[in-house]
């Protein structure tokens, strides 16, 4: 018996002795396979952080989609943001990011465009203020092997999502009347929008979008990247710039403010509101194309009660076939959070 429990408490020092030769085997080895780490095994995800400035154009009723380079350079404005990435894998990561941006439009800058005369006629303007809350998946373009620390120096990556945001209208009134601030066009109900015998609601101030863009990454050191990218923004409003549908009667508009009148047709304003130029000969021009107006008996375009296509509610004031969308352009110092020190196991 005592040689029974010698040979026993020798085979279990053995055992004990050979823990650690031993801790490489796996289930998987009973049934021939091999102990192999999968490839995305090795990478050891992490997160950044990142603050973001840039430009941010808008397309829509004012600016429009054809003349796409025009648009993007007039009324540009600017955009800050932040942004906490995770990275899961060598390629993929999902980015949440808040954006604060602010877009602007003019019918003035298409004074003289051949074309876009009615525009001009037109004489709206707004500025908008975007507070956006988005999700977007990332994929990298150059694969980042087990760490962050051994990024390439240069990233290329694409990315797209969904986003949340608040937005509100803003113009100037006629400022022999109203002064020179801003006010809130969604509440003046400009074309009609929910008042008697209109069929729309008021539009809401918060809506989706859709981002989409491209960027690189340049690594500074092992921390810090700077980062350029470009993002279009699909939405689902046509009211970013509070112009849609059809023209309201005037009466009804009267009937809810003066201002509201006043801020639903602004064609036989002399002066633009924002910019300050004179509207006197392009009007004149326009009058005379539709033979309103002659040289030879000259009259004050500005004391016409209308212009034929912008009183009406059959006339229409914008297009309603195609939703707002704004593009973001952002320069980005982006920081990797060092991942937790591991420690080694003591035996």
């Amino acid at each position: 018996m005592k040689k029974y429990s010698s040979i026993l408490l020798i085979l279990i020092i053995c055992a004990l002795n050979t823990q650690d030769s031993e801790a490489q085997f796996r289930f998987s080895n009973l049934f021939g396979g091999k102990d192999k780490p999968r490839k995305n095994r090795l990478f050891e995800p992490n997160s950044t952080v990142s603050l973001g400035v840039g430009t941010s154009s808008y397309y829509g009723d004012i600016s429009p989609y054809n003349r796409f380079l025009q648009s993007t350079v007039n009324g540009m404005r600017w955009n800050v943001n932040f942004n906490f990435t995770r990275q899961f894998s060598p390629t993929f990561a999902l980015r949440f990011g808040l954006t604060y941006a602010r877009i602007s439009g003019d019918d003035n800058y298409l004074e003289g465009v051949k074309g876009y005369e009615g525009n001009f006629i037109r004489n709206l303007h707004f500025r908008n203020d975007i507070k956006e809350l988005s999700i977007v998946g990332q994929y990298d373009l150059v694969r980042t092997s087990r760490s962050y620390l051994r990024r390439a120096n240069i990233i290329p990556y694409i990315f797209g999502g969904v986003a949340v945001f608040a937005h509100d209208p803003m113009a100037k009134p006629d400022a022999s009347l109203y002064g020179n601030d801003w006010v809130r066009l969604q509440p003046l109900n400009t074309e009609g929008q929910g008042l008697p015998g209109y069929a729309n609601n008021p539009y809401s101030l918060i809506s989706v979008s859709f981002p989409l863009g491209v960027g690189v990454k340049y690594k500074l050191n092992k921390h810090w990247d700077l980062g350029v990218e470009m993002s279009y923004r699909y939405t689902l409003t046509d009211y970013l710039d509070d112009v849609s549908g059809n023209f309201a009667d005037p009466a009804d508009l009267a009937a809810q403010s003066p201002l509201a009148a006043s801020m639903g047709n602004r064609s036989l304003e002399q002066i633009a509101a924002r910019s300050g130029n004179d509207r006197t000969q392009g009007v004149i021009n326009y009058l005379t194309d539709i033979g309103i107006y002659s040289a030879s008996a000259p009259i004050n375009p500005f004391s016409l009660t209308a212009i034929p296509g912008f009183s009406d509610k059959a006339d229409l004031r914008g297009n309603p076939k195609y939703n707002d969308a704004y593009m973001l352009t952002t320069v980005k110092l982006i920081y990797h959070i060092p991942n937790k020190i591991k420690c080694p196991v003591t035996r």
